[in-house]
């Protein structure tokens, strides 16, 4: 009995054990597409952070938010495209994936800006839509153009590892791009409608000898075109977007000269651009009065302070102290145009403004260079953790003169458990602190509860003059009241140090259910 050899693998077999067949997609054109729509997830979930900053803060939260739903958004696509592209022809998948993603990419800024000024649930409805749904068809890619180059067994591991390499690397670039160089540059709703553009035409070029995709295409164009003018009229527009925020200049109807600094949709500062002795918020009131009370009247100091925003305790110590030299470091250099542009900022305030982190400045200081280090760094309505170390607060007494003076914004609302945590840091670090606050908030008026809000730290190695200083908030109108000694150690309870290894901010941090925080 014989029996017959078995059968070879049909030649038009996607996976023939023989030479590679070309079944229509070059190595080239599918490197192309690897890597540009693997490219292209990065940059949307990256420019993503940045249009939700307005409305849900800069947060570790938010970002946690953003790149889990962008996570499972690759993962849904390259599982879902594999068994898809087991089903059907992935020549007629790849367009309409490049397509639709194009479409909701560049219709991003215009949906996420209007369901903001909707229910929070609505935002953020909106926000997983348009960051799954692009993020998944582009994801699915891969698999498409992985099942059309898989033309032999012999070359399976080749194809697979290329391919994959190729869609890292434009992850990589899409990120770095995205963050070294598109952002400083363009709107955020400018890189999303030119990236939703060019997915739409890419989409048309790898679906133009099909008649129907050519109609479709021309349909993506004309939505992508409507949306991106609809785009310019959507609420929640910036005068300037920069390297962090979007940022606006309001003019006081109240006072021709007064304007405020709105950063991602909070005040975070008041100028007067002609009379740089007017306070306005009640903080910036409570900060003047520490300073005064503290060093004679007039007299110059040596100050840096950590974060500039609109620049208006800079200018009030050039104003109210002649001679006083201000080095700030800010971290957005476009917060600095605005500041130079907008807010009138003269090159000779006694004030230099220097772009960078907040905690790389404090090392560039001299041991017992400063009388004064004044914190008021925020990234949305928080301290940035990095700020808030006792490793942090050892490099600003490092800085200060024997007699030098710490004073410090905070926010914190309901529980005031960040608050309390970094008055703790501060005792752990310095002999002598107080904190200024409103009297529900700092513990002095048991019968309310309390409210939260801005608060003032203030920490030195010489003590404190709680009474000279209650008597200059009292003078200031400023309403709140100052605590010292038990009774802060009573209030700070068993809060945490925060330190470089754990510094749990935004956990501790209850932030306010407005948007209005300083």
């Amino acid at each position: 009995m014989t029996t017959s050899p078995p059968s070879p693998v049909a030649d038009d077999s996607p996976l023939a054990d023989g030479p590679p067949r070309d079944h229509g997609l070059g190595p080239r054109a599918a490197a192309v597409l690897v890597f540009g729509s693997s490219a292209a997830v990065l940059v949307v979930e990256i420019v993503a952070l940045r249009l939700l900053a307005p409305y849900l803060g800069l947060t570790l939260e938010t970002s946690t938010m953003v790149i889990g739903i962008a996570l499972t958004a690759i993962a849904l696509g390259s599982w879902l495209g594999g068994r898809v592209a087991d089903q059907v022809d992935p020549h007629r998948l790849i367009g309409p994936a490049l397509g639709v993603s194009g479409v909701v990419v560049a219709l991003t800024p215009l949906l996420l800006r209007t369901a903001a000024h909707g229910s929070p649930a609505l935002l953020l409805l909106v926000a997983s839509a348009t960051l799954l749904v692009p993020g998944a068809l582009l994801s699915a890619v891969t698999p498409f153009v992985t099942k059309l180059r898989l033309t032999s067994l012999a070359e399976t591991g080749t194809v697979v590892g290329r391919l994959s390499g190729v869609g890292t690397f434009g992850a990589i670039v899409g990120t770095v791009l995205t963050g070294f160089v598109l952002v400083s540059r363009l709107p955020v709703s400018s890189i999303l409608i030119g990236l939703g553009t060019l997915l739409v035409l890419g989409a048309a070029l790898v679906g133009w000898r099909a008649r129907r995709w050519r109609r479709a295409s021309a349909v993506a164009l004309a939505t992508v075109v409507a949306g991106s003018l609809a785009t310019a009229f959507a609420p929640g527009g910036c005068d300037a977007e920069t390297r962090y925020h979007c940022a606006q200049v309001v003019t006081d109807p109240d006072r021709d000269s007064g304007r405020t600094l709105v950063l991602d949709g909070l005040s975070h500062s008041y100028v007067d651009v002609e009379d740089p002795t007017h306070l306005k918020f009640a903080y910036v009131r409570a900060l003047a009065s520490v300073v005064d009370t503290a060093f004679p009247a007039g007299q110059p100091l040596t100050a840096h302070h950590i974060g500039g925003g609109g620049l208006t305790f800079p200018r009030y110590l050039a104003a109210a102290r002649p001679g006083t030299r201000s080095l700030v470091s800010e971290i957005d250099g476009g917060v600095v145009r605005i500041d130079r542009d907008r807010l009138g900022l003269a090159e000779s305030t006694g004030v230099d403004v220097r772009v960078e982190d907040g905690r790389l400045g404090l090392r560039r200081l001299e041991a017992g260079s400063h009388d004064l280090v004044v914190g008021d760094a925020f990234g949305g309505v928080s301290v940035p953790w990095h700020l808030t170390t006792s490793q942090a607060l050892g490099d600003v007494r490092r800085a200060l003169d024997e007699d030098g003076l710490y004073v410090a914004n905070l926010i914190d609302h309901g529980a005031l458990a960040f608050a309390r945590a970094e008055v703790a840091t501060l005792a752990a670090t310095f002999e002598h602190v107080a904190l200024l606050g409103k009297p529900a908030d700092i513990g002095l008026d048991p019968t309310a509860s309390t409210i939260g809000g801005n608060l003032v730290v203030v920490a030195s190695g010489r003590p404190v003059d709680a009474p000279a200083i209650q008597k200059a908030l009292d003078a200031r109108d400023v309403g709140w009241r100052i605590a010292t000694g038990d009774a802060l150690v009573s209030w700070t309870g068993n809060a945490r140090v925060l330190t470089d290894d754990h510094a749990p901010v935004d956990q501790l941090l209850q932030p306010s259910r407005t948007r209005t925080a300083r």
